[in-house]
C-alpha cells in the first residue's frame, strides 16, 4: 500500500485493501430521528467485513453547553480504543445515512489530529449495490491502547460567530436545504424557526453528490461553491442544523484542496435557540 493515504477511497480500493494490517474500517452511520432507524441494529444485520460500529450518538461532549458538541479528545480516544483502533491506524469511514454522517466522523478525527482518515465513496449503499460481501453479527474486538489526541482545531463558537458578523473575516456557508435556510416557518428537522445567520451563503450538501451517492468530481465541487457566491480564496466556516452536514461541506472543500476552513459546531440549533442572536428569514434581498 502506498505511503500516501487518500482521503476518499472507492469500493474497489477498499475491497483490495480490506485485509491489510493497519486498516480500521468503521461504520459511522447515524440517522435523523424522523428516519426511525437503529444504526446499531442495522450494523449487526449487515456490515462491511471487519468493520466496527462507531457510535456517533454517544460521541457528544455532555459537559458542553453547545448542542451535540464534538467529543472531548479523551472521550474520542477511548471510544476508538474500545473498537480496537490502534494509534497510527489508517481509518476508513462509511455510512448508510441520508445525512452522510461519515463526514462528521472524519472531521472529529482529523480535527483532533488523527493523520490517516478516509471516507468510502458511495458508502454502504454502493458496496451493497455492487453485491460485495457483507458480514452480520457483532465482531469480537480486542481493545487497543488509546491514542493521544489534541483538542479539536478549526471549531468556531457562538461568540466567534457573533464577532464574525462584525469583521466578515470568514464566509459562512449553510449546508441545509434552501427551503430551511430561506424559509419563514418552523424548521421541520430541529424545530425552532427557519432562517440563517445573517450573510450566510447556501450550498446544500446534497448538491455535492452524484446520483450514485459518490462525491462529484473536483471541478463540479468547485462549481457548486462558486455558483453559491463562495470566494474560494477567502476563509470559510460551515454551519447547518447541528454540525453534521456542515462537515460534508468541509470534506468537499478538503477534496478540492481548501483548508482554511472551520466548523460552527453549535450551528443553527444553538444560534436559533438564543433570542439575542440576529437572524434572517425569507428570501435573500
Amino acid at each position: 500500500m502506498s505511503d500516501i493515504f487518500p482521503s476518499l477511497v472507492s469500493t474497489e480500493w477498499l475491497a483490495a485493501h480490506l485485509a491489510e494490517p493497519g486498516i480500521a474500517v468503521l461504520d459511522a452511520s447515524r440517522h435523523l430521528p424522523a428516519a426511525k432507524r437503529d444504526p446499531q441494529a442495522e450494523f449487526a444485520a449487515a456490515h462491511i467485513p471487519g468493520a466496527r460500529f462507531l457510535d456517533l450518538a454517544a460521541l457528544v461532549d455532555d459537559t458542553s453547553s453547545t448542542p451535540q458538541a464534538l467529543p472531548r479528545p479523551g472521550q474520542l480516544a477511548e471510544a476508538l480504543a474500545r473498537l480496537g483502533v490502534a494509534p497510527g491506524s489508517r481509518v476508513v469511514l462509511y455510512d448508510d445515512s441520508a445525512v452522510r454522517t461519515s463526514a462528521r466522523a472524519w472531521f472529529m478525527l482529523t480535527a483532533c489530529g488523527w493523520k490517516d482518515v478516509a471516507i468510502l465513496d458511495g458508502g454502504l449503499a454502493k458496496w451493497r449495490a455492487e453485491r460485495r460481501t457483507l458480514d452480520s453479527g457483532l465482531p469480537d474486538i480486542a481493545p487497543a491502547q488509546p491514542a493521544r489526541l489534541a483538542p479539536p482545531k478549526a471549531v468556531r463558537s457562538k461568540a466567534e460567530m457573533l464577532d464574525n458578523l462584525e469583521t466578515r473575516a470568514e464566509q459562512v456557508i449553510d449546508a441545509r436545504g434552501a427551503d430551511r435556510v430561506f424559509g419563514t416557518g418552523t424548521d421541520p428537522v430541529h424545530g425552532g424557526p427557519m432562517g440563517r445567520i445573517p450573510g450566510s451563503l447556501n450550498v446544500p450538501y446534497t448538491a455535492l453528490f452524484a446520483a450514485d451517492g459518490t462525491y462529484r468530481p473536483p471541478e463540479q465541487l468547485r462549481a457548486a461553491f462558486a455558483e453559491a457566491g463562495v470566494d474560494l480564496a477567502r476563509p470559510v466556516t460551515t454551519t447547518c442544523g447541528s454540525g453534521v452536514t456542515a462537515s460534508v461541506l468541509l470534506f468537499a472543500l478538503h477534496l478540492i484542496g481548501k483548508h482554511d476552513t472551520a466548523l460552527y459546531d453549535g450551528s443553527w440549533s444553538e444560534w436559533a435557540a438564543d433570542p439575542a442572536t440576529p437572524k434572517m428569514q425569507g428570501p435573500s434581498a
